[in-house]
């Protein structure tokens, strides 16, 4: 167990995919932690294992609205992350990327807690710069369908900067890119789930477009290791710090091995490509490197055969 120098952590979005793997490691090392979520994309299955942990306890809420707490640590992960689920209540996504970082910043602010907010790869929408270094603006489209995931998150990281630059405030910022391992959404439309669980419900395999555009696929043993890595960096080092698996696969070969880990009949079909759906997305983590001393280790091949076995599971289940 290493001594961190914290003893309370506060985790919004604990129940997510994310959030409750990162629940689970914080737990593990011995650290008291408050997960919060208002369960919209969350689960209780997710951090059911977590309940029976005396350093785990979990409330409801909405991070649209103030909360008080006594923590030394915030990860700030709120936010419907899946394009079904930031564009059902587009409002609410841009919201609580909003609202939600005002009002985490503001406890850290009172309790001169550390704050870290789990941004996105897709500040940089779709990017003319390949692959995407941190020095990149990004390409975005500020009245699209993803606007609201998109610029809500742009603008939490605005948001995050000026208290550092106004309030000293100790902030940490990562951009996250497609990650993928048990516990996401089985229907959540991202990629990988989709191609899961269409296999093995015997579906055909929908592929938007050619299936030549090109994503980095994380496993998110992988992107947890990197988050804490980045708040244990020394105060005054920011970011934002890509973190990603810079392995690109173009969505085709994604079907092609999910198809032969899965096996069946699935065949692959195409449809036409969703409005601002990135051609290319593949992370420069040579920051990450640099001052993490991180890179992925799992292989995506290893990691979709822990994430298929998951699902076989849930849905036999």
């Amino acid at each position: 167990m290493r001594d961190y120098g914290v003893s309370q952590v506060l985790v919004t979005g604990g129940a997510g995919f994310l959030g409750s793997h990162l629940c689970d490691r914080l737990t593990r090392e011995g650290l008291d932690v408050l997960c919060v979520d208002n369960f919209y994309t969350g689960t209780r299955h997710n951090i059911f294992h977590l309940l029976d942990r005396k350093n785990f306890e979990v409330i409801r809420h909405d991070v649209t609205f103030p909360l008080y707490a006594q923590v030394d640590q915030i990860y700030n992960l709120a936010c419907p992350a899946s394009p079904i689920h930031y564009q059902y209540d587009p409002v609410q996504t841009t919201k609580t990327s909003v609202h939600g970082a005002i009002n985490m910043l503001g406890l850290a602010k009172r309790l001169k807690a550390r704050i870290f907010q789990a941004s996105t790869s897709e500040v940089y929408g779709d990017p003319d710069v390949h692959p995407q270094p941190e020095s990149y603006w990004g390409r975005v489209n500020p009245v699209g369908f993803r606007a609201c995931y998109d610029e809500g998150k742009r603008c939490a990281e605005t948001l995050f900067f000026d208290y550092f630059r106004q309030h000293n405030l100790d902030i940490k910022v990562v951009r996250i890119f497609n990650t993928y391992g048990p516990r996401m959404h089985p229907n959540d439309g991202r990629v990988v789930s989709s191609f899961i669980v269409q296999a093995l419900n015997g579906e055909d395999i929908t592929i938007f477009g050619d299936g030549q555009q090109t994503r980095s696929f994380c496993y998110v043993d992988d992107l947890i290791d990197a988050f804490m890595l980045m708040m244990e960096t020394e105060r005054g080092f920011t970011g934002p710090v890509n973190v990603g698996n810079p392995a690109e696969f173009t969505i085709l070969e994604l079907a092609e091995k999910v198809l032969s880990i899965v096996g069946g009949s699935s065949k692959i079909v195409h449809k036409p490509l969703p409005a601002d759906d990135p051609r290319q997305r593949q992370p420069d983590i040579s920051l990450a490197k640099e001052k993490l001393s991180w890179s992925p280790k799992v292989e995506l091949d290893e990691g979709l055969q822990k994430t298929i076995a998951y699902f076989r599971e849930l849905l036999h289940s």
